[in-house]
């Protein structure tokens, strides 16, 4: 018996030590990022690279002397919040839909909504920005509220699916019975039940809108610009400028790890809703 449990022990650790590994191997790059801001532009190409070195703010003094970073800021904040809203006002009542009135093509129709995420946003890129500037929407937040949903929109439906099928239709029955409404149904009922589902959805969304790039720089120039836009615009022709570019983003993306890091639990919990019986 002690043999058994010393192996159990042994696997316990090992684990341990596994996951610990894991977790800073993926964070590493983080952690160098926050270091190269802080060193001078030198510093940041020495070779081999410095663990100990002495600190400067230049870089971020310099962010904020030649940029106007909370226009960005803001910018980031207005799409990827109005994307995230927007989403779930589409994505609730598809999925409830599609979870509590299914039909013979309701996984089907599923399947190809989640199959449109395969496509290569370049080869839809043409035709999106000739209607953005048709429509007078090019450089606006508008336009990246409704690009951003619209991206997210298949993986929220099928989050939002899996959370709303794994509802008892009890529930909604005894509602009806006592005359609730479809919306009534919804909102006093669904909606309270599968809170966790839901935040862990909206957060996903939030966080994919927040560090979407490709149609940041495509769609904006200057007044629409999010962070992702500020961020690749210390790329120059005369080369990289790894701490400035290292300091920029880790601005960039502080926000967003903060919201993460508070907000874990909550994500966790949404995310592995419904998988344990």
């Amino acid at each position: 018996m002690s043999k058994l449990k010393q192996r159990r022990r042994v696997a316990e650790i090992i684990r341990t030590v596994g996951a610990w590994f894991v977790a800073l191997l993926v964070f590493f790059p983080i952690l160098w990022m926050v270091l190269t801001s802080f060193k001078t532009e030198l510093g940041a190409f020495s070779m081999p690279p410095e663990f100990l070195f002495v600190p400067t703010l230049e870089n971020y003094e310099e962010i904020f002397e030649r940029t106007h970073y909370l226009h960005y800021a803001w910018n980031s904040l207005v799409t990827s919040g109005g994307a995230t809203l927007l989403g779930m006002l589409l994505a609730v009542p598809a999925a409830y839909s599609f979870a509590f009135h299914p039909s013979n093509r309701t996984r089907s129709t599923l399947t190809w909504m989640l199959s449109t995420k395969m496509l290569p946003s370049v080869g839809v890129l043409v035709p999106i920005y000739l209607l953005a500037r048709d429509l007078g929407l090019l450089d606006s937040r508008i336009m990246l509220v409704v690009v951003f949903a619209l991206i997210n929109l298949p993986i929220m439906v099928w989050m939002i699916y899996t959370y709303f099928r794994d509802i008892p239709k009890d529930i909604l029955e005894a509602a009806r019975m006592d005359g609730a409404t479809t919306s009534q149904e919804m909102i006093r009922v669904l909606l309270p039940v599968s809170r966790g589902g839901l935040a862990s959805t909206a957060l996903l969304s939030l966080i994919l809108s927040w560090n979407e790039a490709f149609w940041s720089l495509n769609l904006t120039t200057t007044n629409a610009a999010p962070l992702s836009a500020l961020v690749a615009s210390f790329s120059s022709p005369e080369g990289l400028f790894w701490a400035k570019l290292s300091a920029v983003s880790t601005l960039a993306c502080a926000p967003i790890l903060v919201l993460g890091w508070l907000s874990q639990k909550q994500l966790v919990r949404g995310l592995t809703f419904g998988a344990v019986k």
